[in-house]
């Protein structure tokens, strides 16, 4: 009966750290009108304002998706009536991917000037036009740390690392993306976007023979 070979189980973690460059805007659109038509024909018009304008700073059609469209009546309640239409509102909420951060203030300004009081600004996100390359240097880092504690045992242990005997990703706990901060002056041309930095964590867990 031959014994089993001793084996170390370790499990390292490590993080990548790089400047988001990629944003990602929600623009909503809502018009009210008292017309059915009316409504859904100016929700179109400020919609192909807005995307006209996105296009003339530099956002190609790939990165413009419309990701909703709704018409509904607005209702009131009048003593006597019940529930009466008051008039009706037509949204809809474009995805707008801004590849050029430096640019994106006055791609924001133009496309709220475009869209006018009609426009809703629905928040923004910063992320990696790559996210791989940057959670490929979170793995390596992670190989990298699990490598040096794995050493430091075995050396404990008058041993020495053999052949890896099974490697695992484990579920990590990446750091979020950051919301990007908009610093506002008196007139909505100042705005700025601040994309600072973000990193990505990853864990694995590496089983290693031990030689004597």
């Amino acid at each position: 009966m031959t014994d089993s070979p001793r084996t170390i189980s370790v499990t390292g973690s490590g993080s990548a750290e790089a400047a988001p460059d990629l944003l990602t805007l929600s623009i909503g659109v809502e018009c009210r009108r008292e017309d059915v038509g009316a409504a859904y024909s100016e929700a179109g018009r400020v919609s192909a304002a807005i995307t006209a304008a996105l296009r003339g700073h530099g956002v190609t059609n790939p990165d413009i998706t419309t990701s909703g469209l709704n018409v509904r009546a607005e209702v009131n309640w009048q003593e006597g009536r019940g529930q009466v239409v008051s008039g009706y509102l037509a949204s809809t909420v474009l995805s707008v991917r801004i590849r050029e951060l430096g640019t994106s203030s006055e791609v924001i300004a133009s496309a709220v000037a475009a869209g006018g009081n009609d426009v809703r600004l629905n928040g923004l996100e910063l992320g990696f036009a790559d996210p791989a390359a940057v959670a490929a240097r979170a793995r390596e880092a992670a190989w990298q740390d699990a490598v040096t504690t794995a050493g430091h045992f075995a050396s404990l242990a008058g041993a020495s690392l053999g052949n890896v005997v099974s490697l695992e990703q484990q579920p990590g706990h990446p750091a979020p993306i950051p919301v990007a901060k908009m610093q506002r002056a008196a007139a909505v041309e100042s705005l700025t976007v601040e994309a600072g930095e973000s990193s990505v964590s990853a864990t694995v867990g590496v089983v290693w023979e031990l030689l004597a």
